[in-house]
């Protein structure tokens, strides 16, 4: 009986020993991790960190969605998409404490909370991760562009150098830059992101009130046939969600904020949110309506294309453009590398090392950099992801998750508000991939690869 007694308390001691281990383990890992590793976040962090999520250089193609939508559709659908993302963003900044003494640190913790532990990963990850890819796919080949447009202003008489150097150009910073650990390391390129945000979008519109309406300006759809106007105004819409597509590292920002029961995160993170969304306002309205008014149908898909002169101003916001999506291809990277890293460490065993991290991440910036150099056309590309990823995860999926969570009751205003946003994103979600499909095959017919 003795020696049955002492095996089991030693037994005891060991599962004791193990779960110890198990669980310093795991502290580790979450101390490595990128997004959980440092939570010392002021709320300005979370302002310039969401400002340079959200104005993207997709805010230069605002004025072309214009056109494509016409002046009261394109009115009615900036503004409503302002007023449906900031509910929705309230609504993940509520949701990422709402279970006491735990927090959701990564959009898909809130998923599995809300749809079960497998199925809200099979939800949330895969959209995620596209709208991330997608996102860093597209900046390589806007930041390629500008540098392109920017050595172009300011040496005409030059050699022409393929648009594809100056993506390797551009993506060369990012294999150094990549190796910042996590989010609050990156606070600093992501605060000049969010002022170059600002002044490229201030020179975008102030250049073009400088130029004055066009002569011959016309405000018309510019197709001249039915079909081909409502395939552009699905592409629009999808320009138009691209823009405001910020939600997919919500979580991830606030995980880096501090939080005590007096002082929970969301205080600090919402008073970020609403100076991001009033800077948001500054960049897109008048961006996207001046442009609009001054240049009409006419207008390019990049504004700063239509203004060619003055020289030196074009040079400058080109050049603003290249900072400001530096910062933004690492704000959305690294989530990316916090699933990688998780899934090497936590699920594959990986030891939690520098090298890991070094191999991991330089592979992905590679596959970023190849995708953009295979594909670069822009338009079509904003139009068909736009849609496609970016509207469930800030248009509806934080709605369906807040009915399942907080049950509002039937008919009571939350519940109109919510399934209002879901059947309008859904309709987003379905109507927009087609119109940038079409743009895809209509630019891919003339289409040179690697030229």
């Amino acid at each position: 009986m003795e020696v049955e007694a002492s095996n089991g308390h030693s037994n005891n001691n060991n599962n004791n020993k193990t779960s110890e281990e198990k669980s310093e383990r795991e502290r580790q890992i979450e101390e490595w991790l990128p997004i959980t590793s440092k939570r010392n976040a002021k709320w300005w962090y979370s302002a310039f960190h969401n400002v340079t999520a959200m104005v993207g250089a997709g805010v230069l193609s605002l004025p072309y969605a214009m056109s494509q939508l016409g002046w009261g559709p394109g009115v009615a659908i900036m503004v409503l998409s302002w007023i449906i993302t900031l509910y929705t963003l309230w609504q993940m900044v509520e949701m990422h404490e709402m279970v006491p003494g735990k927090r959701f640190d990564r959009y898909h913790e809130l998923g599995q909370h809300a749809f079960g532990e497998k199925l809200g990963l099979y939800i949330v990850v895969p959209q995620q991760l596209v709208v991330e890819v997608a996102t860093n796919i597209v900046y390589m080949v806007t930041g390629g562009k500008s540098l392109k447009k920017f050595h172009d202003t300011v040496c005409p008489s030059c050699k022409n150098i393929k648009l594809t150097y100056f993506i390797m150009i551009f993506s060369s910073v990012h294999f150094v830059l990549s190796h910042l650990p996590n989010f609050n390391s990156i606070a600093g390129v992501s605060l000049a992101a969010a002022v170059m945000s600002l002044s490229y979008s201030t020179i975008a519109w102030a250049a073009s009130v400088n130029k004055g309406v066009q002569e011959d300006v016309q405000y018309g759809y510019l197709s001249s046939s039915a079909s081909g106007t409502i395939f552009n105004f699905l592409n629009a819409l999808g320009s138009v969600a691209f823009a405001y597509a910020g939600h997919n590292v919500v979580l991830e920002i606030q995980a880096t904020i501090p939080s005590t029961p007096e002082k929970p995160s969301k205080i600090a993170m919402w008073r970020g949110v609403v100076v991001a969304y009033i800077v948001v306002a500054l960049c897109y309205f008048p961006v996207a309506f001046i442009g609009y008014w001054m240049f009409g149908n006419a207008v390019q898909d990049d504004i700063l294309v239509s203004l060619e002169k003055p020289a030196w101003l074009i040079a400058m916001a080109n050049m603003f453009v290249v900072i400001h999506v530096i910062g933004s291809y690492q704000v959305y990277a690294m989530p990316v590398f916090d699933m990688i890293e998780t899934l090497l460490v936590k699920i594959l065993k990986f030891k939690p090392t520098t090298t890991l991290r070094f191999v991991t991440r330089n592979i992905y910036v590679a596959f970023t950099m190849f995708i953009a150099i295979t594909f670069p056309f822009f338009n079509g590309l904003l139009g068909f992801f736009g849609g496609f990823a970016f509207a469930p995860t800030t248009y509806y999926l934080p709605c369906i998750m807040w009915l399942i969570i907080y049950k509002p009751k039937r008919y009571s205003l939350s519940w109109w508000t919510n399934w209002i946003c879901i059947v309008l994103g859904v309709l987003l979600m379905v109507l927009s991939p087609i119109g940038g499909f079409r743009t895809i095959i209509v630019q891919a017919k003339t289409y040179k690869f690697y030229s």
